[in-house]
């Protein structure tokens, strides 16, 4: 049996790509509840959007550090970088959101990761704070 123009392939069917940009969206926002909820009903933890950013990236870069635990304990990736080569600490580095750091950092995140990595960045803006937690000093 073979798909046809009335049952499209998933990536292309209109409902799923409306779900996933509203998944995006709730990790944009820090909606950590229903964006959970979302990821223990089977969307998967570490879903990118078309420019290969995952949810914790979203979360992380819009400095939601609830919404990244919950999605790390959800088994999503900490380090996942994107099309860009930039993974979520790193990108928490530059936002100067350090609770999100935090949480990257006791998810397992990796400050060397990436490129630039979020050790570079630290060096890049001074900040020191975020250098000693990363034992880059």
């Amino acid at each position: 049996m073979t798909r046809s123009e009335h049952d499209p392939e998933p990536a292309h069917d209109p409902e799923v790509l409306q779900l996933a940009a509203k998944v995006f969206d709730l990790a944009r926002r820090g909606a950590t509840d229903t964006l959970a909820a979302y990821v223990d009903a089977g969307v998967p933890a570490d879903l990118t959007n078309d420019k290969g950013d995952t949810l914790v990236m979203l979360a992380a870069y819009h400095g939601h550090a609830d919404t990244v635990k919950a999605l790390l304990e959800r088994g999503a990736e900490p380090d996942r970088p994107n099309d860009r080569g930039q993974t979520p600490i790193a990108g928490a580095v530059f936002k100067g959101e350090t609770e999100v750091v935090r949480a990257l950092l006791d998810g397992g995140a990796d400050p060397a990761a990436g490129t630039p990595s979020a050790i570079d960045t630290a060096r890049m803006f001074g900040k020191e704070q975020l250098l000693e937690w990363f034992g880059a000093r």
